[in-house]
């Protein structure tokens, strides 16, 4: 398949409620309103292919940008390649869900979300603490430094009531991921996330979320998901 018969499949599968709801989110046009399970028999044709992704991604509509993600080779972008994407991802479901999901199948993925997490900037700040959920839900924990792992714990604690809007919701995640799959951390995490407590989420035109990631973890270890690894980061 070729860009354009993807984009003409693209629109085909777009549906007026998704697009609606993905614009209630942050999504602007262009967009067609496509469901992520809808791309599945598409990318299961294509595979991966990173010229194609480039072209799909660049095009500004949130549904082609998303797919770029499912068929992007993580291996053959560097840096400046995900530099690039995060300057396209205008909101959380690209940052979050496009950009971090494939920045986490990389070797230097703690590296650009270490600078993501310094930036100051909101949307990139949120998918370098994405990435790192994303990380610790599906890598070994020997891969990930204990010191470090404390270290970023502790600053969940002292900055997230701060942190931009987005932020706190992906710092919010990361005390969770750390709680439930990153075994040498649990308790630490768990006695974190009492000490946060509860997390205001403001959100544009909606009422505020209350983020409480110590119910989340207490909830996750009733289902008997402690230590739990993905199997697969992107979809």
């Amino acid at each position: 398949m070729n860009f354009e018969s993807v984009m003409q499949e693209l629109e085909a599968l777009g549906k007026e409620r998704l697009k609606k709801q993905y614009m209630s989110n942050g999504a602007r046009e262009p967009l067609f309103g496509v469901a992520t399970g809808a791309m599945k028999p598409m990318a299961k044709k294509i595979k991966i292919n990173q010229p194609l992704a480039e072209q799909l991604y660049a095009t500004g509509n949130y549904d082609a940008m998303y797919f770029a993600g499912i068929i992007a080779d993580p291996k053959a972008m560097t840096a400046a390649d995900f530099e690039r994407w995060m300057e396209g991802a205008y909101f959380y479901m690209l940052s979050d869900y496009v950009v971090a999901v494939t920045l986490a199948e990389t070797d230097i993925a703690q590296e650009v979300a270490d600078q993501w997490i310094e930036s100051g900037e909101e949307l990139k700040m949120s998918a370098g603490w994405s990435c790192y959920c994303w990380l610790l839900g599906s890598r070994p924990d020997a891969q990930f430094a204990e010191s470090k792992m404390a270290g970023m714990l502790e600053r969940v604690k002292k900055t997230i009531h701060d942190s931009p809007e987005r932020t706190k919701s992906s710092m919010n995640n990361f005390l969770y991921t750390v709680g439930v799959s990153y075994l040498p951390l649990h308790e630490r995490a768990v006695e974190t996330a009492k000490a946060v407590g509860p997390v205001e989420m403001k959100r544009d035109s909606k009422k505020s979320s209350i983020l409480l990631a110590s119910e989340s973890i207490h909830k996750a270890l009733e289902r008997g998901q402690l230590g739990f690894k993905r199997k697969y980061v992107r979809c």
